[in-house]
């Protein structure tokens, strides 16, 4: 039976941390488990304690995000690459794209595909950057309004070209349909949801008229100012998943247009991670329940109406946006971050092996053992460990390295 084994008191609250051979678990307080909207950020000492470092909620990672501007140049530059790859790997994986956190990072970085990738896969990770970036321009042109003919040209940004669908049907019978780039959808859609449920999206007749009246309102609600951006964010999201008004891509489409409505009020752009994703439908499957399931009701939510949804996406903007104050602020050279994770590494070995790979293009075990001092056995274990992770792995030229994670 595990006990704890220590207690920290913070904002009032008992926490007790439950470690295993030196690792922390977890952390459980009572009264913090059953708060709302709050995150609990702890952090590695080197001597191996751990120490609650901040009551985390969406306005304090805002406030903590404010007081690092303006950011320089250098900064910009570091958030922009990191946010490329994460947003792009995660959206698309979600969907079920094939390509590795590493093979995205070359490939939208330096243009080149490594490995075995399948070309549709390829071409669909490119075009959502091209759609990533269209909408980060859009976004900057704040005083343009939203309009349907933008969300159908990023969709058409997306899918590239119009393509069928094969399906095969009980008793050997195979049907088709078309998915149209840009238009949107002329047959039914729903979803089976996790508990088995079929869940009917709004109908193609219904889709013109709702989309319309989607625009209109964020036009409307964006002018008043009633809801903050985040709220504005949640229930464009929400809204715009009820109506589904293409036969694919939906979801990709969603997650462009929640960075769209945050980076048109100089927000932070956010990552939905894949390795996340139950959380996510979880979330969005719950406000289902509480809102009802006819399409209309769902396309008119109000910001009352979403709470479970809401709740999730002010922890993700929480969680989102303090990890991108700590990755400008943190100054260790143990910590490194690979998609949104940020990694502790117990011995400064890792960071000599992972620099000594990012200096030189060529580094045998023996170049290892040089530059770092530490012996060829010890560095095969922390390579081993390092290709596992899939923080690193090798090149096509002998002893050249590809590194996937940063500082």
């Amino acid at each position: 039976m595990l006990t704890a084994e220590k207690t920290y008191v913070y904002c009032k609250a008992t926490f007790y941390v439950f470690k295993y051979k030196g690792e922390l678990l977890y952390l459980f307080s009572r009264s913090f488990g059953r708060k709302r909207n709050s995150l609990i950020h702890v952090c590695k000492l080197d001597d191996g304690k751990f120490i609650i470092m901040k009551y985390l909620n969406i306005k304090k990672a805002l406030e903590a995000w404010q007081n690092l501007q303006p950011l320089s140049e250098k900064d910009k530059e570091r958030l922009s690459r990191r946010f490329t790859v994460d947003f792009n790997y995660n959206s698309n994986h979600i969907e079920g794209n094939t390509l590795t956190y590493g093979q995205t990072e070359i490939l939208l970085l330096f243009g080149k595909v490594i490995g075995e990738a399948d070309i549709r896969d390829v071409q669909e990770m490119t075009a959502s950057n091209v759609g990533l970036k269209m909408m980060a321009e859009e976004a900057t042109m704040r005083e343009i309004p939203l309009t349907q003919n933008f969300i159908r040209t990023l969709h058409r940004t997306l899918l590239r070209e119009d393509y069928t669908v094969y399906r095969n049907l009980p008793g050997g019978m195979q049907t088709s349909y078309v998915v149209h780039a840009g238009q949107y959808k002329t047959r039914p859609n729903s979803v089976i949801t996790r508990y088995g449920d079929r869940f009917e999206y709004a109908s193609p007749d219904e889709t013109p008229s709702l989309m319309a009246d989607l625009v209109d309102w964020y036009n409307q609600a964006e002018q008043e100012g009633k809801l903050s951006p985040v709220e504005l964010a949640a229930l464009f999201h929400y809204r715009y998943i009820r109506i589904h008004p293409f036969e694919d891509g939906n979801g990709r489409i969603a997650r462009l247009m929640v960075n769209f409505i945050l980076a048109r009020h100089n927000y932070p752009m956010i990552v939905v991670r894949s390795r996340k994703k139950s959380e996510y439908l979880e979330a969005l499957h719950r406000t289902d329940m509480e809102v009802g399931p006819v399409p209309s009701d769902g396309a008119h939510a109000d910001i009352k109406n979403i709470r479970p949804f809401l709740r999730y996406f002010n922890d993700l903007v929480a969680t989102e946006v303090y990890n991108d104050v700590l990755f400008l602020t943190e100054k260790n050279d143990k910590v490194w971050w690979y998609d949104g994770e940020r990694i502790s590494f117990r011995t400064p070995n890792y960071t000599k092996i992972l620099n000594a790979m990012q200096t030189l293009p060529t580094l045998t075990l023996a170049d290892m053992r040089e530059i770092t001092g530490i012996s060829i056995p010890a560095i095969q274990k922390l390579l081993d460990q390092l290709i596992q992770k899939k923080y690193v792995e090798r090149g096509e030229k002998e002893g050249s390295w590809r590194v996937f994670v940063t500082q």
